[in-house]
């Protein structure tokens, strides 16, 4: 039975800037900027665009269908619309990969609150004076740090911390409200940081690398990476579904859904026109993502290019690593809203009990795979660290098939009815694609996210 007296977001405004929070995260920072310059520049990009026309926003409209229809959390939503039945099997499986990512997720965002304490103490600084005589200081410093017994378990705490409060206040007055802040507050950052690094001497290069088209370098492995980029950057089948029975009837789901994407999409844009100036303003240094990105090469490039103006040495990477932040615990928040809401309703928990156990549980998971970075790195499982498996046990088989079952589920469980009384919000609002939607998640979605899945497992 749905839940029609359900707390949800207060405005329009806060409801998308939430959703919206969810799916920016450290992807479109560290990992979208490397793979466009790699793969054809702006020709990766309009591959990119056409993937989130034909592929993300119709997931994203699928679970905000599915959520609000049910108007019940991701892990009881498909019993509410398809009582008695095996399709609950999918709503569990997206809390259980949400709760999982966050675990292992909440470890690095705390690496990122270390580089954050970095950077508004100075100890950049001091590092680029080791680099004189060391080349690999930088290096060192952020592998001593993942392999130090305590310093990212007390990490860890303060971004668990951060999170609790958040949750127990609320999904206005926490969620909501933080979402309100925080999100304005990253794309104002940006902003500032795109035209500082403008006046980078690297600049030219740098938007060369990221942006100029490069049509040749396209191929199916390009594809594929973009199809996987759009997946993951998104948040698709972790749980949006939560969100979105948040949402007020009022909301325009299918304008929602293209502000959400264009929103991500931006993020990551800027994230790249920020990076690529500075990167390639310091001679020897080469573009690469993930970790080493952001924990290594930018650190070393922060310095040895504003080494000489001892503001600017202290302020740009501050304010880098601010957005960072910013963006992770974003997602880190809604992850954690994910497991507290069905642990609420399915225990019928009060909210900060099960808020409890979830921050309590993820602490203990988080230390056991941030300390498999060090002193558990003997504990091996298929060959992987405990993190590593985390990782790849949940973005490369639960999460591609609980996205596989959002799309089925819209597809052929939903009534054409009950999807357009969604979509439109009981006629409120145009909704002329229907027809392309239903053939895109019956059909082609699925087997997208097959071949995602399939070209990860044997790559």
């Amino acid at each position: 039975m749905k839940n029609l007296d359900r707390m949800g977001f207060a405005s329009k405004l806060g409801g998308l800037l939430a959703a919206a929070g969810s799916a920016v995260g450290l992807g479109n920072i560290w990992r979208f900027p490397t793979q466009a310059g790699q793969n054809g520049g702006a020709a990766f990009l309009l591959i990119y665009i056409a993937i989130i026309l034909f592929f993300g926003i119709p997931l994203l409209l699928s679970e905000f269908a599915i959520g609000r229809h049910a108007r019940a959390n991701v892990g009881n939503a498909y019993t509410v619309l398809a009582p008695n039945s095996k399709w609950k099997i999918v709503g569990i499986g997206s809390v259980a990969v949400a709760f999982t990512i966050m675990c292992y997720y909440n470890v690095v965002v705390g690496w990122v609150v270390f580089y954050c304490y970095d950077a508004i103490t100075a100890n950049f600084v001091d590092l680029g004076n080791q680099a004189l005589t060391n080349k690999d200081a930088f290096a060192n410093h952020f592998l001593e740090f993942v392999a130090n017994p305590w310093k990212p378990i007390l990490c860890l705490a303060v971004v668990i911390g951060l999170m609790h409060i958040v949750i127990v206040s609320g999904v206005q007055k926490g969620i909501e409200r933080s979402a309100k802040i925080l999100v304005p507050a990253l794309f104002v950052i940006m902003l500032m940081l795109v035209i500082f690094a403008a006046t980078m001497p690297g600049a030219k290069a740098g938007y060369e690398f990221f942006l100029k088209p490069n049509f040749s370098a396209i191929d199916h492995k390009v594809i594929l990476s973009a199809l996987g980029q759009c997946f993951y950057s998104f948040s698709l089948g972790m749980g949006l579904v939560t969100y979105a029975s948040y949402f007020r009837r009022d909301v325009n789901l299918n304008k929602t859904a293209f502000s959400i994407a264009g929103l991500d999409t931006l993020v990551a844009i800027l994230a790249g026109l920020i990076i690529f100036p500075a990167v390639f303003s310091v001679a020897g240094m080469e573009p690469s993502g993930g970790a080493g990105l952001v924990f290594i090469s930018l650190p070393n490039v922060f310095n040895s290019a504003l080494n000489s103006i001892p503001f600017l040495a202290w302020l740009i990477p501050t304010a880098f690593y601010v957005i960072l932040f910013t963006a992770a615990i974003t997602s880190c928040i809604f992850l954690h809203e994910v497991s507290t809401a069905f642990l609420a309703e399915k225990a019928n928990f009060s909210r900060h009990k099960a808020a409890l156990i979830i921050s309590i549980s993820c602490f203990i998971i988080g230390c056991v795979a941030a300390l498999s970075m060090g002193p558990l790195g003997f504990i091996k499982i298929f060959g992987m660290n405990i993190f590593d498996f985390l990782d790849f046990f949940t973005a490369k088989i639960i999460l591609p098939l609980t996205g596989l079952g959002a799309a089925l589920f819209v597809g052929w469980r939903m009534t054409t009815r009950q999807l357009w009384s969604e979509l439109t919000s009981d006629g409120r609002f145009k909704f002329v694609w229907l027809v392309p939607f239903l053939v895109l998640v019956r059909y082609v979605i699925p087997v997208l996210i097959l071949i995602i899945m399939v070209t990860q497992l044997i790559s």
